[in-house]
């Protein structure tokens, strides 16, 4: 199987090569730039980067010449879930959809924005293949997202750790995996179903222990340098209270 790009640079030259215009390649740029600071630190339940992830995810998508507006959005596709706004908070909430649609415009929020809301667990995966015709535009451009998404998390096997484990990862593709492959075939992308079913098929054959230990959850790791840190002048002026404290307990009375 081909492998999809890792970098921003691969992906640039793959769109390239794509025929993609400059304007398009700046739009994708800027969903780039955007991605860099909200997932600075940001690493994913198989031991990769979160940047690597969505650029891979990107670069499924601009190989199947989709419009450079879904691309651009794959980039920052899980932003809302994922993403380091500074705020506190989490989900598409207004402040935050400003925010992205000022970096990207709207058109490419829109896709993140209907991603986020798409339900998809064992519940809902086996009814969107008869659900594919009543999509809009836009919809069917975040569901289309998400299956290069859980290709890009299968294709190294990866998905043994987005899934918690070996077990629910293969019960994960045996219960969705068909269903996966007919809504990208319906989409109209049988090169998209074809490499699903390939990677799908290669999840449940691949020998790997059960026992084997898995890496953390998906979340931030921050560099030491991050962490927060008392204002200089208060750890100074800290140290002299404690030093008057220390010469006080140890003079005589």
């Amino acid at each position: 199987m081909e492998r999809h790009p890792q970098t921003y640079m691969q992906l640039f030259n793959l769109l390239q090569r794509e025929s993609y215009g400059v304007d398009e390649l700046v739009r994708v740029r800027a969903a780039y730039e955007l991605a860099m600071r909200l997932f600075t630190g940001f690493f994913i339940g198989s031991g990769r980067t979160q940047i690597s992830h969505i650029v891979g995810t990107a670069g499924i998508l601009g190989s199947l010449r989709v419009p450079a507006e879904v691309v651009a959005a794959a980039l920052i596709h899980n932003v809302y879930e994922n993403g380091d706004f500074g705020d506190g908070t989490h989900g598409a909430t207004e402040a935050r959809r400003k925010e992205v649609k000022h970096a990207v415009g709207s058109n490419v929020e829109g896709y993140v924005y209907r991603f986020s809301a798409l339900r998809w667990d064992l519940e809902t995966i086996p009814a969107i293949p008869d659900r594919v015709d009543s999509l809009d535009a836009i919809d069917r451009g975040a569901l289309l997202i998400r299956l290069a998404d859980q290709l890009e998390h299968h294709r190294d096997l990866g998905g043994f750790y987005y899934h918690a484990g070996v077990q629910r990862c293969r019960e994960f593709v045996e219960r969705n995996g068909d269903s996966m492959v007919d809504s990208a075939e319906k989409l109209g992308f049988p090169a998209l179903a074809a490499e699903l079913r390939q990677v799908f098929r290669e999840t449940l054959e691949a020998d790997v222990s059960p026992e084997m230990p898995g890496c953390r959850h998906s979340g931030l790791v921050p560099p030491q340098s991050y962490r927060t840190r008392i204002p200089l002048r208060l750890r100074q002026k800290l140290a002299r209270e404690l030093r008057i404290l220390r010469w006080a307990l140890l003079s005589p009375e």
